[in-house]
């Protein structure tokens, strides 16, 4: 199966509507390319499942700032202004959720569990509407999964099967987000024959990847 695609392939792919997760850490290890496309497609009512609202000129900030977005769950939205102004003025639903509870969640669709228990949040609004759990006389906050329809990885180098490497920092999230929705695109910066990759330096199995843009 020939799993590269191009950016306009990419976007056919998206919805009105769809859940959408993407990996990085403001930019870092972000797929900036197929994001910035998205922001130009016109796609929207979109639920963002991502670490930060970005910036507001590029990538998952770029989205947020068309307006493009009806719910985003993120850990922190201080550096887009856009997205501060769309929660305040109740134009956006945003769903707070610690950074390393976040990615627990993600993990947690990805491997299949019904949830994760954390202290994490007692006591604060993070609390309000969620079930609290006891065990062995300690409080906890049941977290649920979170799942996309669609997640969106960043790749310093893929081969042509789409097993990923990330270097350095962006690693990230990128590897949990990778296993947590029906259909997952990676966006690569280099691309290599299938056995040029080594194995040690594999971050996310291709077995994950179904498409690959290579920006």
């Amino acid at each position: 199966m020939n799993k590269l695609v191009s950016l306009p392939e990419v976007v056919e792919k998206l919805k009105d509507g769809m859940t959408i997760m993407v990996g990085g850490f403001l930019n870092s290890g972000a797929p900036l390319a197929i994001l910035n496309a998205i922001a130009d497609s016109g796609v929207k009512n979109l639920t963002l499942i991502c670490n930060d609202a970005g910036f507001v000129d590029k990538g998952v900030g770029k989205i947020i700032a068309n307006g493009q977005v009806k719910k985003l769950i993120t850990s922190y939205v201080g550096s887009n202004p856009s997205a501060i102004d769309f929660m305040n003025n109740s134009q956006m639903e945003v769903e707070f959720s610690p950074q390393g509870t976040l990615i627990e969640r993600i993990r947690a669709a990805g491997a299949g569990l019904g949830g994760v228990l954390t202290p994490t949040g007692l006591g604060t609004s993070v609390e309000n509407g969620k079930q609290i759990i006891t065990v062995d006389s300690k409080k906890y906050l049941l977290e649920t999964p979170l799942k996309a329809d669609i997640s969106l990885v960043g790749a310093s180098i893929s081969d042509n099967e789409g097993n990923l490497h990330y270097k350095g920092t962006t690693r990230n999230f990128n590897p949990m987000v990778a296993m947590a929705a029906d259909i997952v695109i990676a966006e690569a910066e280099e691309i290599v024959e299938t056995g040029q990759l080594n194995p040690d330096l594999v971050h996310t199995p291709a077995i994950l990847i179904d498409f690959i843009y290579n920006k």
